[in-house]
């Protein structure tokens, strides 16, 4: 009774102190102050995952349902597309064995004579047919019907019937005497029509038609050709790891030639360096590094007699060190891409004035090529500069564009002097328009497009480094080239003006033997300061040698962090072939006494100022 007593005691005491453990938690959640968790609600939301098994057939009829559903968004979604290799890569035998399959079969049995390609009918006609000369018709007087009924006149009227004229009849009747000509029905097969396709009518053919007699050897090169490539395209992984943590990921595959250094390490971390690559399609190379060498040790067998024999060294005498062969890098490449932007927003703004937004990219490529063993240097860059500007009501326009290529080869000569061969291309990548106001209102005309106009320049001469930052090139055996091909059309409409560019009117291009100079400088006034200046001059040995053709851009960059620095970009350029239309102070054309709009040479001259923001790589 007493045992009982303590029991119940005991239990009321358990359920008093401890309720959480009979259904309800009442821990505060330290994330959600104030709010209660249920337990019950609690062990639903963290139930662990269970994870999924299946086997080939069940995992390739679900994921074959799912690739053939129509919910998808895009059937050409990559994850769609890749479900769709796996499975066909799980359906299908491996390619050794379908490369087997596709070699060994017989293509010859494809190819369709090519009688089977022509359609022949039966054609009626009559021909002429030699009879003795006893079977002549009876006299003139006589009617006689052929085989189709139809009556006509026998003997020598034969001939008219026939057309054949009277003296060819003649002359052959007197030289065969006995002999004579008729008209007799004939049936000839001939081929009628050609058939595009065919329809072979036999079950063992995997085609149900055919388009061409050789189909057969235009499979077989197809697949051989395409096996090929998979064949070279086709590579695997293999994972090298040891006693560290190194792995080295290696492909087998025989279009790769790269070597990958590996250090294989002991229990103690001592390493050794090794290369390991692909030396072909199914061969793993394993090289140990040049001066590496194993030997194993001598056993010593008279280890009482054996002494140690000391070299004096002088200290103070630099030791022999082995030659280190380092393989030269020829070709230098870096990029440099700079997007400037520029806004400004007017409103009520009394002073007047226009809201306009601004926007240019400037990208360039450099390759550099220097081989000190054969003299031969190579400076190449490519360029592209494009620019939108949108102010008022005038919509978007175009207000920089310029696709630019620079090559210059030099080879030793003589001091700073080096011979030197350049090539210099210019052209725009979108059309341009020229904007002017008329009496009809305002107007554009097209100017320019790709490759409209495009100027080539070669020269072969010297040229001079003073320094690094300083290069002048003369060449005094230089060609340039104005190339205006779309002038077909009316001008303004569908075509361009050459005589813009100074291209003979009805020409295409003009062609200007010369002399050029280039002149390429930079320097830093301080740290944060970049000035760069091009300078390139052209004259013509044959038309006006004292007008030289001058194209100056100076860029000025100061720096503000690692990605945005401030840009100064000017481009001056003086052509004496380039005639500019001369306009008036508001903008009207000027005439000339012939009543056309006066052109004249002028200088050219563009500005940019703005935040660029700069990516180097």
């Amino acid at each position: 009774m007493r045992t009982g007593f303590q029991f119940t005691v005991l239990f009321i005491l358990v359920i008093t102190v401890f309720p959480s453990g009979f259904g309800q938690q009442n821990t505060v959640m330290p994330d959600s102050p104030g709010l209660r968790s249920d337990t019950i609600l609690n062990s639903i939301i963290q139930e662990p995952k269970v994870s999924v098994q299946m086997t080939k057939e069940q995992a390739l009829r679900y994921l074959q349902g799912i690739y053939d559903a129509g919910y998808w968004n895009d059937y050409m979604d990559p994850l769609r597309q890749s479900l769709g290799q796996l499975i066909f890569i799980s359906t299908h035998e491996r390619f050794d064995s379908l490369r087997t399959y596709l070699f060994s079969y017989p293509y010859d049995s494809l190819n369709i004579p090519f009688g089977n390609f022509l359609v022949s009918d039966s054609i009626h006609i009559q021909v002429p047919h030699i009879l003795p000369l006893k079977y002549i018709p009876p006299s003139d007087t006589v009617m006689v019907s052929d085989s189709e009924g139809v009556i006509i006149k026998g003997d020598s009227l034969q001939a008219e019937v026939y057309n054949i004229p009277q003296e060819t009849l003649r002359a052959y009747q007197q030289e065969h005497a006995e002999q004579t000509v008729i008209l007799k029905d004939s049936v000839f097969f001939a081929v009628v029509d050609t058939l595009d396709q065919y329809y072979p009518m036999v079950e063992n053919l995997p085609f149900l038609m055919f388009r061409s007699t050789s189909m057969g050897d235009s499979i077989e090169a197809a697949v051989r050709a395409l096996s090929d490539y998979v064949e070279k395209r086709d590579s695997s992984v293999i994972y090298f790891s040891g006693v560290s943590s190194q792995i080295i990921p290696v492909w087998l595959n025989s279009m790769s030639e790269r070597m990958v250094r590996y250090w294989l390490r002991n229990e103690y971390n001592d390493s050794v360096a090794v290369w390991i690559g692909s030396v072909g399609r199914n061969k793993l190379g394993i090289f140990l590094e040049e001066g590496i060498s194993f030997r194993r040790p001598v056993k010593q067998t008279t280890i009482s007699d054996a002494q140690l024999t000391l070299k004096q060294i002088n200290s103070g005498k630099l030791q022999e060190l082995n030659k280190i062969y380092v393989k030269p890098q020829y070709w230098k490449f870096r990029s440099e891409a700079s997007f400037v932007l520029n806004q400004a927003s007017l409103t009520n703004w009394v002073k007047g004035g226009e809201s306009s937004i601004s926007t240019s990219l400037d990208i360039t490529g450099y390759a550099d090529y220097d081989n000190k063993k054969l003299k031969l240097v190579s400076n190449n860059y490519a360029r592209l500069k494009y620019g939108l500007v949108a102010s008022g009501d005038k919509g978007i326009r175009k207000n920089l564009d310029l696709l630019e290529t620079n090559s210059k080869v030099n080879h030793k000569a003589f001091g700073k002097f080096d011979f030197s061969a350049i090539m210099l291309f210019k052209t725009q990548v979108a059309k341009g328009r020229d904007f002017q106001k008329t009496k009809d209102g305002d107007t554009s005309i097209l100017v320019s497009k790709m490759m409209n106009p495009a100027t080539l320049t070669i020269g072969f001469g010297l040229d001079y480094k003073p320094n690094k930052t300083t290069s002048i090139n003369f060449s005094p055996l230089s060609y340039k080239g104005t190339f205006v091909t779309d002038t077909v059309g009316v001008v303004g409409i569908n075509a361009i003006d050459p005589t813009k560019y100074g291209i003979p009117k009805g020409k295409l291009s003009k062609h200007e033997p010369g002399a050029s100079l280039q002149v390429s400088y930079e320097f830093n006034p301080i740290k944060a300061i970049n000035i760069k200046n091009r300078l390139h001059l052209f004259t013509n040995y044959i038309n006006k040698p004292q007008n030289i053709d001058i194209d100056w851009e100076l860029i000025a960059t100061a720096k503000i962090n690692w990605f945005t620095e401030v840009r100064l970009n000017t481009q001056l350029i003086y052509d004496d072939d380039t005639k500019i239309p001369v306009v008036d102070k508001e903008g009207q054309p000027v005439l000339d006494a012939n009543g056309q709009q006066k052109k004249s040479s002028r200088i050219q001259f563009k500005e940019l100022l703005g935040f660029s923001f700069v990516f180097r790589f």
